[in-house]
């Protein structure tokens, strides 16, 4: 079932810096889009279109993305939580926008201050938007195997979510262990849940490394077939409502990790270092990747 090659989404300039304190200027976000094409990615998620009241970091979403000189063959997403931050993005020509919601009830009031039922109504309306614009809509739940408010999140719960995600028209299904808690068994049973109403083709895994389960998440995930990930480039990133929560699994490797299994990407993962060690001087602070470390290491 093992893939021979694989796509990575690139979440490392939205996911990854919407938490940064310190204000990232436009054109160090620009370039780190541009880096990480070169390096081969060609799906990233740029930025999100969200109150700058609430996520400040992102409040150049527009400069950002008309700052951006666009490539053939990449998809440029970007977050859309309600209609009024879709309008606005639309306004920015992504491929893709991104909706977004929880497994648990409990997350799901404390993110969006709603219930997970009511996030999906207030959903509705973007996607129906998106598909009538011919814009590409991407889905994401969090919390599918654990939620830092009620603890254990079970496979019907995330099976139910995807179901109504998929009635809505939603097209591509991520599936999130938002506070890196997930282990093999428990994430494959939650992959397995979402597959009663995605496919293989339509369907990715997003796995956070604060337990330092994210690799070994990610192969129990290649083990069913399943061929779409995402990462976050020096392993930026967490999650402003789990305490503790770290940055999603470190794209360089994940890189390293197929690479090694024989697995194709199409990324130069040189290049992808550079990528991370380019956004991490800007920060101030050394990489989360095991890979960049090591490979920096070496270099020097």
């Amino acid at each position: 079932m093992i893939p021979s090659r694989v796509s990575l989404l690139e979440s490392g300039p939205r996911d990854g810096l919407q938490n940064e304190a310190q204000p990232v200027p436009a054109a160090i976000k620009i370039e780190l889009v541009h880096r990480l094409q070169a390096a081969g990615l060609r799906n990233i998620e740029v930025t999100s279109f969200v109150s700058p009241k609430w996520v400040p970091q992102m409040a150049d979403n527009a400069e950002v993305m008309a700052g951006v000189q666009r490539q053939p063959g990449v998809r440029y997403a970007v977050l859309t939580p309600n209609l009024k931050g879709y309008e606005a993005a639309v306004l920015s020509r992504p491929d893709e926008v991104v909706v977004f919601t929880a497994a648990s009830d409990a997350f799901c009031q404390r993110n969006l201050n709603c219930t997970v039922a009511e996030s999906i109504d207030r959903m509705a309306p973007v996607v129906e938007a998106a598909l009538a614009a011919g814009i590409h809509v991407r889905g994401v739940i969090s919390t599918t195997v654990g939620c830092p408010y009620q603890g254990d999140v079970t496979p019907a719960a995330v099976s139910d979510v995807s179901r109504r995600m998929k009635a809505l028209g939603v097209q591509h299904l991520g599936v999130a262990d938002t506070i890196g808690v997930g282990t093999p068994r428990k994430v494959q049973a939650a992959m397995e849940a979402a597959l009663q109403h995605y496919d293989l083709a339509t369907i990715s895994g997003h796995f956070h490394d604060t337990y330092g389960q994210a690799l070994s998440n990610t192969l129990a995930c290649l083990e069913l077939g399943i061929w779409q990930f995402d990462a976050s480039v020096a392993g930026l990133g967490g999650c402003p409502y789990a305490k503790g929560a770290t940055g999603n699994v470190a794209t360089e490797d994940v890189v390293f990790m197929l690479h090694g299994m024989g697995i194709e990407t199409g990324i130069d993962l040189d290049a992808l270092v550079d990528a991370g060690a380019f956004i991490c001087a800007a920060l101030g602070r050394p990489t989360s990747s095991r890979v960049g470390k090591a490979l920096l290491a070496k270099r020097a």
